[in-house]
């Protein structure tokens, strides 16, 4: 004879009464909601979008351990050091640190881990950039929901992935004579960081808070960016800020 039952915490039990001995199986779920496997590739997903986290969530589980779902780069940077995960699904606007700077960041403490940047942006300089960074694929937010799972299972495989739509254009990018310029090594990291928080909105005082430094420091950051990109007031910042992705528009 066998009975179950499952309360608020996903914790199942099933009893098995034979002749000679009763033996009580636990199985203990994850308070995600499913059991972790030591065989399956860990993915972390960041998306400042929830619709879409969640979404990228229920096509991966069924084959993959999703570890966790965040909402910005700065989160995404510290979970990634802390999990370690094979994969990374990432979009590049995301608040606090965008997701170009959030995978830099997690490529140089972690160089093994893949990056997947799913994505609006069909910019195809932003992709080739983002394949310069270390990327392991590049796919748009318009791509069916069986190319995710094709894209990640081929990078885990230890192959890149692009979308179709761009691939012409992007191929003619990395093998013509064109120049791409990376603005990624214009500035410091730090540098990078604050102008996000300030393009974003966010007051001095503000940004300090985040970035765990005073106002008279992030004064200085701000005041050197402004030097060093020939930004007369805010406003250019802002602007910059946008046509790198630093910001959505």
């Amino acid at each position: 004879m066998c009975l179950g039952s499952r309360n608020s915490f996903n914790l199942s039990f099933v009893i098995e009464i034979t002749d000679v001995s009763c033996i009580l199986y636990i199985d203990i779920g994850s308070f995600y909601g499913e059991v972790m496997s030591p065989n399956r590739p860990r993915i972390l997903i960041a998306d400042d979008h929830t619709l879409v986290a969640d979404l990228c969530k229920q096509l991966l589980q069924p084959e993959f351990d999703v570890v966790g779902l965040l909402s910005n780069g700065h989160d995404l940077l510290r979970d990634a050091i802390d999990l370690k995960p094979n994969l990374v699904v990432l979009d590049i606007a995301m608040p606090i640190l965008n997701g170009l700077d959030a995978g830099k960041q997690i490529k140089d403490a972690l160089p093994g881990v893949k990056l997947v940047y799913l994505t609006m942006n069909a910019d195809p300089e932003l992709a080739v950039a983002t394949f310069d960074m270390g990327a392991s694929a590049y796919l748009l937010k318009t791509c069916a929901a069986s190319e995710l799972v094709l894209a990640v299972r081929e990078v885990l495989r230890g192959k890149t992935y692009l979308s179709p739509t761009l691939q012409d254009s992007v191929n003619y990018l990395r093998w013509s004579q064109r120049a791409i310029t990376n603005e990624a090594h214009r500035l410091t990291g730090r540098q990078r960081q604050v102008l996000q928080l300030l393009a974003e909105g966010k007051v001095m005082k503000e940004v300090g808070s985040i970035l765990n430094m005073s106002t008279r420091t992030v004064a200085f950051h701000k005041y050197r960016v402004m030097e060093l990109l020939g930004a007369k007031n805010s406003a250019d910042l802002v602007r910059y800020a946008v046509r790198n992705h630093l910001v959505a528009a």
